[in-house]
């Protein structure tokens, strides 16, 4: 696996593998076993995978909860090299955004509802870092998990909007035998909140109604951002303790 950390060196490996078909993986890094099956997917479908670790400062809404994100890059490395992928793209912020995020990608509608509401500003960073990253590596296909679905909605629409020559591939959700959503903040959970967290997944993937997943939820000790049906789905966020989950189920 070769490691390129500067954007330039980036795109002249990738005007040197034109013909080949490129699949890419964007993550912020501590991989888990979610973000590896989108690395195996995209090696099963692509000449050659690109992953970047990026952790990308514009959409976090609290900076405690951007100093506390896991980064485990040796382990990540090392996960990636088992899988097969041929890039492990590094960059820093300064080079990310030597415009000091001055230019921003928005989008109205989608963006302005439930993840919107509770974490103002996550989405103009979370868009505007994944058309950079885009331009960048350009890809045939971009890989992403269904968990971050309201994320999913607005990447497929962004790419839409702006022509962008890539396959946005949805990937399902993988689970722990507990049901809860594979998820790089779960690591942050100490046992006990970790086994309480699939109550979480458990309630949401019942046949409860909204308002009595709420009420549940609320029982059961974590405060509740949202639980609400749209776009096919049941999504829902909550807090516990010092740790916010979402997760999401197709209905």
């Amino acid at each position: 696996m070769n490691i390129v950390t500067k954007v330039s060196e980036l795109q002249r490996l990738r005007a040197s593998l034109a013909g080949k078909s490129i699949g890419f993986v964007p993550t912020m890094g501590n991989l888990h076993q979610g973000h590896l099956s989108l690395c195996a997917r995209a090696k099963s479908e692509n000449d050659i995978v690109i992953v970047s670790i990026f952790v990308n400062p514009t959409q976090f809404n609290q900076a405690q909860d951007f100093e506390l994100y896991p980064r485990t890059l040796s382990q990540d490395e090392a996960l990636l090299k088992e899988a097969g992928v041929d890039y492990l793209f590094l960059p820093d912020a300064a080079e990310i955004y030597h415009d000091h995020f001055e230019v921003q990608v928005s989008e109205q509608v989608i963006s302005q509802v439930l993840e919107g509401e509770f974490r103002p500003g996550h989405f103009p960073g979370m868009l505007t870092v994944v058309l950079k990253l885009f331009n960048i590596t350009a890809p045939m296909r971009a890989y992403f998990g269904e968990k971050d679905y309201q994320q999913l909605l607005l990447i497929q629409k962004m790419t839409a909007a702006l022509f962008l020559p890539i396959e946005i591939v949805p990937c399902k959700t993988l689970r722990a035998e507990d049901g809860l959503a594979l998820s790089s903040r779960n690591g942050r959970l100490n046992a006990a909140q970790r086994q309480k967290a699939a109550v979480f997944a458990k309630l949401l993937h019942s046949d409860l109604t909204v308002a009595e997943i709420r009420k549940n939820l609320a029982a059961e000790g974590f405060k509740v951002e949202y639980v609400e049906e749209q776009w096919g789905r049941r999504l829902a966020a909550v807090w516990l303790d010092e740790v916010r989950l979402i997760d999401n189920k197709e209905l």
